[in-house]
């Protein structure tokens, strides 16, 4: 009996995991293809949470929300990666992924034609491992995006019927959150990128979660 419930556990597992995965997806590729109308949508639902919260804050203090809502993602972003990419597998395959370049290089400067063709049979091995890599690092990205997008989106939506929100930023002074500073980009995302950057950097060595 406990066999057949652990399977049904397995089945259920993977299906919630599926669909969790499915929903990233579509945000993902929504958030291009629904236009700005859709994104529209998406910020004004997330308002209803969102909106009480930035009234708490200071509508005047938007930055600061938007610190609140980086330290969110990195910490979200943070704990799915850690338990849900396999850090040992990433490391190792990196270490052995480095070791087979040598070889590699060696082989060619050398003229080694034997040594060659037995580090290209080893190089379908290493596209496996990649694949693998690869695999984990998607699946932590389909559901971040489930948080992270909508956030982002309402703050997109807030930002918009916001304009005079301002930072002084370093060696810029106070300049308004929505000036562009690279083409589309705004000063509200650079912000919000490098404020999510920086606490990522903390809550993962605090985490002791470990790069490739």
């Amino acid at each position: 009996m406990s066999v057949m419930v652990a399977l049904e556990n397995a089945k259920l597992k993977q299906l919630l995991e599926r669909f969790v995965i499915a929903v990233g997806i579509s945000l993902m590729l929504g958030i291009v293809l629904i236009g700005e109308e859709g994104r529209e949508i998406i910020g004004s639902v997330v308002g209803i949470i969102m909106n009480p919260i930035i009234m708490l804050v200071g509508e005047s203090n938007f930055h600061v929300m938007l610190f609140i809502m980086a330290a969110i993602t990195a910490l979200y972003a943070s704990l799915i990666q850690k338990y849900t990419i396999d850090w040992e597998l990433m490391r190792s395959t990196q270490e052995r992924m480095k070791s087979f370049q040598k070889e590699y290089r060696e082989a060619q400067l050398s003229q080694n034609n034997y040594m060659i063709n037995k580090l290209d049979e080893q190089r379908k091995e290493m596209m496996s491992d990649q694949m693998e890599m690869s695999k984990q690092q998607f699946k932590p990205m389909a559901y971040i995006s489930i948080i992270s997008l909508p956030l982002f989106m309402w703050a997109y939506h807030y930002i918009s019927e916001h304009g005079s929100a301002v930072l002084t930023f370093p060696f810029m002074g106070e300049t308004l959150l929505t000036t562009p500073i690279i083409g589309p980009i705004q000063y509200w995302i650079f912000w919000y990128f490098i404020t999510s950057l920086a606490i990522s950097q903390v809550v993962r060595k605090a985490l002791d979660i470990g790069g490739v």
